[in-house]
């Protein structure tokens, strides 16, 4: 059978009504595939037209593997990425198509490869203060960029949950936010009462009036359009750089320190590892495991600065105190409406 017309059904039929697989993962998968069909009519020498299921051999993949890590330099991580989209197309062949079990069964043991794990860059209370402060509130963004901020750290979300939050998925009368997390899985969490007074503030005041196609997001772009998984990710990249020395920040992600960051804060304030699972939307137990073995020997220093500054109120949040310059503001509104 034509591999053109078994890939039409792995992403028309197979990923988007069988399994229900997210925007994110056909992205992925896609990508894959761009990359491993020219590769597999090279490898045989034969036209793309040409190919069929048969030709994707253990040994094909195998190579293609090696051609990733060689040739266009990708991590492990990524290897098993590609891996795995590629055993999940075997699946489907197996499925609809149980003549060809034999091929596909070599395909599904070929192992994952073990690589060297990244340390967890977490951030520590006083470092994520000086992140916080380097926040310029009198800017038409820095509200939005310190509530934003906040919100990270507050929920340890993905910058693409954060991308897709709406006004509906915050709830401040329960202090709760509705996160859509990776497979379209949904989770609601709890918030901190500074967090959701910030969230509510951000609203109320400071919120750019999106175009029609975006009224129901919650964060909003200086474009009225909203805020893409990659504007969070320069947001906290910027202010990360602004804060922290060049040193410092060779070791963190600058949107999943902060994930990380609420992870520890949470195994600190002495919750079970099943509540920071549930509250990270981690699928696998063995993902938040890991923070078990985080060497924490400042944790008295750490608990106590954080205590302190969770159960601080917004209206004795120093930077918060800058937003009082009606002068300022004035303009800010004035810009607002020139939009």
């Amino acid at each position: 059978m034509k591999l053109s017309a078994t890939i039409h059904q792995f992403f028309g039929q197979y990923l988007p009504q069988l399994k229900g697989v997210s925007n994110n993962t056909l992205h992925s998968y896609r990508q894959t595939f761009k990359l491993l069909i020219p590769f597999a009519a090279s490898y045989h020498g034969i036209q793309i037209n040409s190919l069929k299921n048969s030709h994707l051999s253990w040994e094909l993949i195998v190579a293609f593997l090696q051609h990733l890590e060689t040739q266009r330099g990708n991590r492990v991580k990524t290897r098993n990425q590609r891996l795995a989209a590629i055993k999940s197309f075997a699946k489907m062949i197996r499925l609809i198509y149980p003549e060809q079990t034999q091929w596909v069964q070599a395909i599904l043991s070929i192992p994952q490869k073990r690589g060297q794990k990244p340390l967890i860059g977490f951030l520590y209370p006083q470092e994520i203060l000086q992140v916080l402060a380097a926040v310029d509130l009198k800017r038409y963004e820095g509200m939005r960029d310190y509530t934003l901020l906040h919100l990270l750290y507050d929920s340890g979300a993905r910058a693409s949950e954060i991308a897709r939050l709406e006004l509906d998925s915050f709830d401040y009368r329960n202090q709760s936010l509705t996160i859509v997390g990776k497979g379209n899985r949904l989770r609601q969490i709890a918030l901190q009462k500074k967090c959701a007074d910030l969230i509510k503030i951000y609203i109320a005041n400071y919120r750019l009036q999106p175009k029609p196609r975006y009224l129901r997001r919650l964060f909003i772009n200086q474009r009225r359009e909203q805020m893409t998984r990659h504007g969070v990710y320069r947001i906290c990249k910027k202010y990360l750089h602004r804060a922290l020395p060049a040193k410092r920040l060779k070791h963190i992600s600058p949107v999943h320190s902060f994930r990380h960051s609420c992870a520890v804060r949470m195994m600190l304030s002495g919750c079970g590892v099943s509540e920071i699972r549930i509250h990270l939307g981690h699928e696998d137990l063995q993902s938040t495991m890991v923070y078990l073995h985080l060497d924490l020997s400042r944790k008295k220093q750490i608990q106590n600065q954080l205590i302190e500054y969770t159960r601080s109120l917004i209206a004795h949040d120093r930077k918060l105190d800058e937003l009082v310059d009606w002068d300022n503001k004035e303009e800010i509104l004035t810009w607002l409406d020139s939009l």
